[in-house]
């Protein structure tokens, strides 16, 4: 089938049904990924998929593409690392180019704690398959010759980790792989239809209320990232969840000049340059509760500030546009996966900065989850229950945004 007809399959719209045997609520990376795992793993199509604006309006259209495996703890070493290798193979499953391209991550560190950090993550790392290496300043210099040591005379690199399988893929073409995918095995996608409310009677969720009309559910699954507390909130549950504004911009294309991920694990920055040339720069959440997705020059300045501390050449680039997306934040910087005290509700939420990465072990083991009963293993330390049993699962030094 030529791209031009599966694309006008996908956009096919199709009635909303009263009754559907699943809901997933989010029409991201997530929720499409545990709509098409139900179809293609378990032979439930009778599902939906509800999405108040269009496919990928929110985080997933609004990230930076990075995909990676190397974590911090001893329960998402292995839950990344499934990931990554499913994503390795992800456009070939759902015969649609993503664009995966495999460049390897650099996160340079300026301080002997973080570098310290850095050491005790690649052994960890190590101990679970997943490829992670120090790296001395010279050898840094031999991956990236534009790094500038001195850290604009400011922070010298003392030295980094560098990631091997560190990767990217095409957020949008991710989005609508998942889709198309998911709509040949007669899944229902419904962009423009917002969820409301959740019909929860006798500590059931029996189905949704929606602004085209009531739809009853045997199971109902929120994936709808920065808002989840919101739609939680409906089945009468609080979650231990702030939501945060992550903000990134790129720069006018400019020649070749970084392949992989670069970034400062001390500074809070990241650069890539994409296929077009552009350079690609994000940072750290902002530190308030907000549910905007507009960016701020506050943060283009000094997001460009830091990077030209470490590329010096992304000085004379042009910024050409900014965007943010949205973040739920967990008190331990891990995700939230799995069933809820409210029977037939599930949550894929807690994902931070993360949801992108982890969307395909995210949707298999979710939706094995919601079609067996049973909680696959990867996933079972993430379940809500964990902060009132306070086994949290603290991350937060994975990342070089927080």
């Amino acid at each position: 089938m030529s791209g031009l007809l599966r694309h006008r399959e996908f956009l096919r719209r199709v009635p909303l049904e009263p009754r559907y045997d699943v809901v997933v609520i989010g029409g991201g990376v997530v929720g499409l990924s545990i709509a098409y795992n139900l179809a293609a793993r378990h032979g439930i199509r009778r599902v939906a998929v509800l999405e108040r604006a269009y496919l990928g309006a929110g985080a997933s259209g609004r990230n930076t593409q990075v995909v990676r495996a190397n974590y911090n703890t001893p329960e998402t070493v292995p839950l990344y690392k499934a990931s990554l290798e499913l994503w390795r193979t992800l456009g070939q499953e759902l015969d649609f180019n993503i664009q995966f391209s495999t460049q390897g991550e650099l996160d340079l560190v300026h301080t002997r704690d973080a570098l310290e950090v850095e050491r005790d993550k690649a052994l960890l790392d190590a101990a679970y398959g997943v490829p992670m290496e120090i790296l001395t300043p010279d050898e840094v210099l031999e991956r990236c010759p534009h790094v500038d040591l001195t850290g604009g005379g400011e922070l010298p690199v003392l030295g980094a980790s560098y990631h091997p399988p560190g990767s990217f893929a095409r957020h949008d073409s991710v989005v609508w792989a998942y889709a198309t995918a998911a709509t040949r095995l007669g899944v229902h996608v419904h962009e423009g239809v917002e969820v409301t409310g959740l019909d929860v009677r006798e500590g059931r969720c029996r189905g949704v209320m929606t602004t085209a009309g009531p739809v009853e559910a045997g199971a109902v699954v929120s994936a709808v990232a920065g808002w989840s507390s919101v739609v939680a909130r409906m089945a009468g549950l609080r979650l231990p969840i702030s939501t945060h504004p992550l903000q990134a911009f790129v720069t006018e294309p400019v020649r070749h000049v970084i392949d992989g991920l670069v970034s400062s694990m001390d500074l809070y920055v990241y650069v890539s340059q994409t296929a077009r040339g552009e350079l690609l720069v994000g940072a750290e959440i902002l530190p308030y509760n907000t549910y905007s997705q507009r960016s701020t020059f506050d943060f283009l300045a000094e997001a460009a500030k830091r990077t030209i501390m470490i590329l010096p050449l992304a000085a004379k680039a042009r910024a050409m546009r900014q965007w943010a997306g949205l973040c739920d934040m967990t008190p331990d910087s891990s995700p939230i996966l799995g069933r809820t005290e409210v029977e037939g509700f599930f949550l894929a939420a807690g994902m931070g900065t993360w949801g992108f990465k982890g969307a395909p072990i995210f949707g298999r083991t979710m939706a094995e989850l919601v079609a067996t009963g049973r909680t696959p293993e990867l996933i079972a330390p993430f379940s809500p229950e964990r902060f009132a049993a306070d086994r949290m699962v603290p991350d937060a030094a994975s990342a070089g945004t927080h």
